[in-house]
């Protein structure tokens, strides 16, 4: 049976088959087709013909709205692409698609890979002497053979969510919880996690919601920011989950205090009784006290002891 098409996605679906017809061209045996009817491929990255020789596979999956709307789900395969290393590259992966936004990106996508591959393989970290990589055990080289053999693979959309599941390969980051504060009825508790990526936020979100009394909040205000140090920028966003501005107001008050690779999510669990302006206060006492109790900032005590200066935020007057 034929699958039924969305007509809002028949223009993606059109780019999907020009740009993997496309990419089969360029890359040849190196192009492989899992399921093409769950929009499944992978591809072989190398550094070409540099010593040491680095590879990597890249599994793709083309969601329904990609390239309009959606990136493709992804997961790199590479025993020695580790950390922050793998963070960096996946930053530069997503950059990529903010930068030519509804546009077909797979092909830069590869070539930002094999680029990758190149400088890792010329790094004086790498390069132990002429033709030898200097890895640890655990950090092998995949050479011809250690590559999983997809060709005998098969995804169909029932497990697909599994391989996005399991993309960039990260571990969910530890998740701290803090002291609630209550006011007439309603309570607001923050959590806290470091993150380095965007997947980690995702990740910690998820988590979080795992837990029937969090996933039952009325709201789950979120902050994030992350310090990318290759550009001396950070990435950084916010979620309301309705309550009209508050990520924001979440968000401002980690830039004011210029903490970093930490997300900071407040619930609030209404209690029936408007409490107006409040509402953010608590929920930026929530968050600030959790930031000072895991150590991100000084309290205001030690930081006056030791001569710090703390940026306050300007208090709004309100009628």
């Amino acid at each position: 049976m034929a699958d039924i098409i969305n007509p809002e996605n028949e223009g993606d679906l059109q780019a999907q088959i020009e740009e993997v017809e496309a990419l089969s061209s360029i890359y040849g045996d190196e192009w492989c087709v899992i399921d093409e009817a769950s929009r499944v491929f992978c591809i072989k990255i190398s550094s070409d013909f540099e010593e040491p020789k680095l590879t990597a596979c890249l599994q793709i999956i083309l969601p329904p709205d990609y390239p309009s709307a959606a990136p493709p789900i992804y997961q790199i395969n590479a025993a020695w692409l580790r950390g922050s290393e793998r963070a960096k590259l996946a930053n530069s992966l997503e950059d990529i698609f903010v930068e030519h936004a509804g546009e077909s990106i797979l092909y830069l996508w590869v070539e930002k890979i094999r680029d990758f591959l190149v400088e890792k393989s010329h790094s004086p970290e790498t390069v132990d002497q002429p033709g030898n990589v200097n890895v640890t055990a655990e950090e092998e080289v995949y050479d011809d053979e250690d590559l999983p053999d997809f060709t005998t693979l098969k995804l169909n959309t029932e497990n697909a969510h599994l391989f996005m599941d399991q993309a960039n390969d990260e571990e969910i980051p530890p998740i701290k919880h803090g002291n609630a504060i209550t006011d007439r009825r309603s309570t607001f508790q923050p959590h806290l996690a470091p993150v380095v990526t965007p997947r980690q936020v995702k990740m910690v979100l998820e988590k979080l919601c795992e837990n029937k009394k969090i996933a039952s909040a009325t709201h789950n205000i979120s902050a994030y920011r992350i310090y990318c140090e290759d550009k001396h920028s950070f990435l950084q966003d916010c979620d309301d989950d309705g309550e009209t501005a508050a990520g924001g107001r979440l968000l401002h008050l980690l830039q004011i205090l210029d903490v970093r690779n930490v997300m900071v999510v407040v619930s609030r669990w209404y209690g029936g009784i408007l409490l107006g302006p409040d509402r953010f206060k608590h929920i930026n006492n929530c968050a600030r006290n959790i930031l000072v109790e895991e150590g991100y900032i000084a309290s205001m005590d030690e930081a006056t002891k030791s001569g710090a200066k703390i940026k306050r935020p300007k208090s709004k007057k309100t009628k």
